[in-house]
């Protein structure tokens, strides 16, 4: 369970951290200090999950496993949002290549050294 839990709040905090950055976008008549101040407020309740995922992932997790997780679940969620949300933004195969070459980089930092 160990090994969970920093996973599990990493995608929660990658939710919230898609929605400050991007969510926004879909409002651009708004003023941009509302836009500022709710990404400001979303980003908030991300650290409450981002922190504990890294203060718990790092007894399990190296410091670079643990940043190669937290980039291909960001990837994972945008991918996702991008769908959901801006469906005329389709993603093409030049980003799933893109996608699975950062699969790739993981798969050498979880690499056992000889």
């Amino acid at each position: 369970m160990p090994y969970v839990w920093p996973v599990a709040l990493l995608v929660v905090s990658n939710v919230f951290m898609t929605v400050a950055w991007y969510g926004h976008l879909k409002y651009k008549s708004s003023p941009l200090w509302i836009a500022i101040a709710a990404s400001w407020g979303i980003a908030l309740v991300e650290y409450c999950f981002q922190v504990p995922a890294n203060r718990l992932g790092s007894a399990v997790y190296s410091l670079a496993q643990l940043k190669a997780i937290q980039e291909i679940i960001t990837l994972t969620v945008f991918s996702g949002f991008v769908l959901v949300v801006f469906p005329e933004q389709s993603l093409r195969w030049n980003h799933a290549v893109g996608f699975v070459l950062l699969v790739g980089a993981a798969f050498f930092l979880f690499q056992k050294q000889a």
